[in-house]
């Protein structure tokens, strides 16, 4: 635009920021949920981090206690959170509009590169794959032995946790061994990043939950919270892949080029995610811990394709209300988000009430289509590990170069230079052939046939 409409559009961006900045305060600082009860009568405390824990119970009278409150505290303050999103969606309309953008989502996919034909192919070839989800429910709805799931019931582990303690040298150790086939400097570099204290590993007193890798010019810094479980084990592996992402970037490119877009950064964790998963179900020979091993990946296919894509779906939805000129009331948000639940999930799973309201707790709502690039990230990753594993020496320089290669290109043709496509559907497709395959092996490992 003309340096004057930058300059009033650039002095309305804390106003554009207010519907956000209120989400957070509402959702972090105001909003209470009521504690929670076992099925023994105790009485827990319900927060946002422990919500995730209980879902993953075994106890069935806890998960549901647990979604049924958290969502009654949503349920109380559904009309101001769907009157900010309201707000924020007409806030992305107003600017596209400005900047001659026929929708918000082409406003939004352009700031990264990408072609918004590359968020519609996701959502469709989703939809044209739906059916493998929907067996793994019927496997769900089988290893649970309920003749339908609950929404409570999409997240407990159909396999007890392998009884296996796995220490943070054993953890490095298979992580560095998971890459080896990426070669001498990849793997060099990953064995300093290990050993020259870029990781701080262990929980401590006033430190962040979670995990998460920040690359910088010296070399990336890794925060874990490890607990010598398989999960925190897949946790290094991700970060790390994230951190070598970061390393080669800087270390190959001028500064200006050196960071990565949001489109590309989970390709590389989730990569190395797929290499460990290859590399420990080629060694086990136990069929419980295969199966938990399986059963994991599972959930990555539902949770970070399968769910992210219907989130994406969903904020695709409401924009195109909003530029219809149509509110965002509770109701109208609240069916829409039933009728994607009901469609995912298909005919074994309830659509209990209370998740109607799921949209009301979802951050990444107000970062203006964010939640596809999880799904499409992950495709891509899937692809890329799918052909390094095969050995060719080609497929591992093209792979590499792509980790060097920072935005010196767009994501899409970074991406292209690993050999992988996201303006074609193809990824997409494979992704769920591969998920569909797991399913049946699942299946036959759990003896639910």
């Amino acid at each position: 635009l003309s340096m004057e409409k930058e300059e009033l559009l650039a002095g309305c961006q804390d106003i554009f920021s207010s519907s956000e900045r209120a989400f957070y305060i509402l959702n972090d600082v105001d909003t209470r949920f009521e504690d929670v009860k076992d099925a023994k009568g105790n009485v827990l405390p319900l927060t946002s981090g422990s919500y995730v824990d209980y879902l993953e119970s075994a106890d069935e009278t806890l998960r549901k206690s647990a979604f049924e409150n958290m969502y009654a505290a949503y349920g109380k303050v559904q009309n101001t959170m769907a009157s900010l999103l309201n707000s924020q969606c007409k806030m992305l309309k107003y600017e596209s509009d400005l900047r001659g953008y026929p929708t918000s989502l082409e406003a939004s996919t352009n700031k990264n590169g990408v072609p918004s034909s590359v968020y519609k192919n996701l959502i469709k070839q989703v939809h044209k794959d739906i059916a493998p989800l929907h067996k793994y429910m019927k496997v769900r709805k089988k290893a649970l032995k309920k003749d339908k799931l609950n929404m409570y019931d999409l997240y407990v582990p159909l396999v007890k946790e392998f009884d296996k303690k796995i220490t943070f040298e054993t953890a490095k150790k298979e992580a560095l061994a998971s890459v080896a086939l990426l070669g001498q400097e990849y793997v060099e570099a990953y064995e300093k990043g290990l050993n020259s204290r870029w990781i701080d590993v262990y929980e401590n007193e006033g430190k962040r939950s979670g995990a998460y890798s920040c690359g910088v010019p010296c070399h990336p810094f890794v925060l874990l919270n490890h607990t010598d479980t398989l999960r925190s084990e897949f946790t290094l592996a991700h970060e790390m892949g994230h951190a070598m992402h970061s390393y080669m970037s800087f270390k190959h490119q001028p500064f200006i080029n050196s960071d990565y877009k949001i489109f590309v950064a989970e390709v590389a964790s989730t990569c190395n995610e797929a290499l460990l998963m290859h590399y420990l179900l080629e060694r086990t020979t136990d069929k419980k811990e295969r199966a938990y091993l399986i059963n994991y990946l599972l959930e990555q296919y539902r949770g970070t394709m399968y769910r992210q894509a219907m989130l994406a779906e969903f904020e695709m939805l409401i924009n195109e209300e909003v530029a219809k000129n149509n509110t965002l009331s509770a109701e109208l948000l609240n069916k829409i988000n039933h009728d994607l639940n009901a469609f995912y999930y298909g005919e074994d799973v309830i659509v209990d009430a209370p998740i109607d309201l799921e949209w009301a707790k979802i951050p990444h709502l107000y970062m203006n289509f964010y939640l596809y690039q999880y799904a499409t990230s992950f495709c891509a990753s899937m692809a890329i590990s799918q052909k390094l594993l095969k050995g060719n020496p080609e497929d591992i320089e093209n792979y590499l170069n792509f980790l060097k290669g920072g935005c010196s290109k767009s994501p899409i043709d970074l991406l292209k230079m690993a050999g992988v496509d996201m303006t074609s559907p193809q990824p997409i497709h494979d992704a769920i052939c591969q998920f569909d395959k797991l399913v049946d092996e699942f299946d036959e490992l759990i003896n639910c046939k």
